[in-house]
């Protein structure tokens, strides 16, 4: 029996005329959350960086050559507010791992641009990040995580519609 289900007994001890079997599922993702956030910032924290910095570079690595974005398209492809975009680019750049510059159709716009030392640091430290997450997932048969993948995208289409 594990923590979750040791709280979902007492509520139906307590309160038997309530169904709390989403606990089981909602305690087990937030705890899993909580567990996989702290097992994924150790190999950020290696190269100095948040899980917030890693996550600015990697969106510029992937949108392709010359590496670069507007602050707008940043804050859509993370999912963070702008005022916290211009936050991490601020020390990536005193890191010198990004550049901010003017964009050349519209002077008044500014684009993110990786570094030559930036894109080598996210290059190499996604091979570390994906060989963490293949750690974290490796009791799972290859049917199951594809199992698993399912669900958890139909659950966040839904909770997005």
């Amino acid at each position: 029996m594990d923590h979750v289900e040791r709280i979902i007994e007492q509520w139906r001890v307590e309160r038997p005329d309530l169904d709390v079997s989403p606990m089981g599922i909602i305690g087990r993702m937030h705890r899993l959350g909580a567990v996989l956030n702290d097992e994924l910032r150790v190999v950020f924290a290696k190269a100095d960086l948040s899980d917030g910095d890693f996550d600015i570079l990697a969106s510029l690595r992937r949108a392709g050559s010359p590496y670069s974005l507007s602050p707008g398209q940043l804050a859509e492809t993370t999912m963070v507010s702008s005022g916290a975009i211009t936050k991490r680019v601020d020390r990536l750049i005193e890191r010198s791992l990004v550049e901010r510059s003017v964009n050349d159709r519209d002077a008044r716009g500014r684009r993110v641009a990786l570094t030559k030392a930036g894109l080598g640091l996210v290059d190499d430290l996604v091979v570390v990040h994906l060989a963490n997450e293949e750690r974290l997932l490796a009791g799972f048969s290859r049917v199951e995580r594809e199992q698993l993948t399912g669900l958890l995208r139909a659950w966040c289409e839904r909770l997005d519609a």
